[in-house]
């Protein structure tokens, strides 16, 4: 396989999304607007964003034969990205439990993610030379560790650029940074039991040598392990539904190290935040295509 090749490791999901009035209170009982059930996860979501940008995709994470894995099994059949399951026996597949607000797109989740479930199998030096075959960008998302370990190292030993998908804090994602090259982290982003935001300079000092940080509609700030800084305008937009955006931001931007490299970050992160941002203008991490094709890109 030649010209560029994206490798998102991590988390696959079955989201069942409820589109309400408003989120509930205690006992209080509502009735949805609009309910579907789709295939999730941020690695999952970050694969298929880079496929539907036309750079071909492939997917590490465990999926198991259950039912639901279907979804997922579905999912990426139809947008052409190449699974590796890396599932044991028993493994139960993570749903998501997801309210999306009519009126202002914002998002409640509820879900195990990847914590409890049974331990993956890590991949072997013949897998993973299979998996990073051809690869020229890879994405972890901090879910399923020793696995997204064990990629991220062998990316690093073969120079493909790293990039982490920081959403939230895992036990143990410092020695997972200890092998990535770019980290773009969440504004809710909290380095264990820590109230406080993040400094982005500490960030670098965990491995990095480049982050950002994400704040919603407020620009995306970043700062490279040679001092240099900068921010991203968000450009206004209405909002739809916000599930999925970063996810949207990430695939983007991996697919765009993937055919560019990382000689010009700030450029690779503004064409991605402009996409999450049309991203949040339609329902769901998907939603944006249709409006791409339209618009020629």
């Amino acid at each position: 396989m030649t010209g560029p090749v994206v490798l998102a490791c991590g988390l696959a999901t079955v989201d069942v999304i409820q589109t309400v009035d408003h989120v509930p209170s205690a006992n209080e009982k509502v009735v949805a607007v609009g309910t579907r059930v789709e295939a999730g996860g941020p690695a999952l979501n970050a694969a298929v964003t880079a496929a539907l940008l036309g750079v071909p995709a492939r997917l590490v994470t465990a999926v198991g034969g259950s039912a639901l894995g279907r979804v997922v099994l579905d999912d990426c059949a139809t947008h052409g990205v190449v699974l590796v399951d890396t599932a044991r026996a028993g493994f139960v597949l993570p749903v998501s439990t997801v309210l999306v607000t009519v009126s202002t797109g914002e998002r409640a989740v509820a879900s195990r993610n990847s914590a409890g479930s049974t331990p993956t199998a890590v991949l072997g030096p013949e897998r993973l030379d299979e998996a990073l075959d051809g690869v020229t960008a890879v994405l972890v998302d901090g879910h399923h560790l020793p696995v997204a370990m064990a990629v991220a190292a062998a990316a690093r030993d073969r120079g493909i650029p790293v990039l982490a998908d920081g959403g939230s804090w895992k036990p143990g994602l410092e020695r997972l940074l200890a092998h990535v090259d770019v980290l773009v982290v969440s504004g809710d982003f909290r380095r264990g039991t820590d109230d406080g935001e993040v400094d982005l300079g500490d960030l670098l000092g965990l491995g990095p040598r480049w982050v950002a940080r994400t704040a919603g509609g407020d620009p995306v700030r970043w700062l490279a392990a040679d001092g240099s800084s900068g921010s991203v305008p968000v450009h206004p937009t209405v909002v739809v539904d916000t599930l999925g955006a970063g996810d949207v931001l990430h695939g983007a931007l991996v697919a765009d190290i993937a055919q560019h490299g990382t000689a010009d970050l700030p450029a690779s992160l503004a064409r991605s935040v402009e996409l999450a941002t049309m991203s949040v203008a339609a329902p769901g991490a998907r939603g944006w295509a249709p409006v791409t094709a339209l618009r020629g890109s």
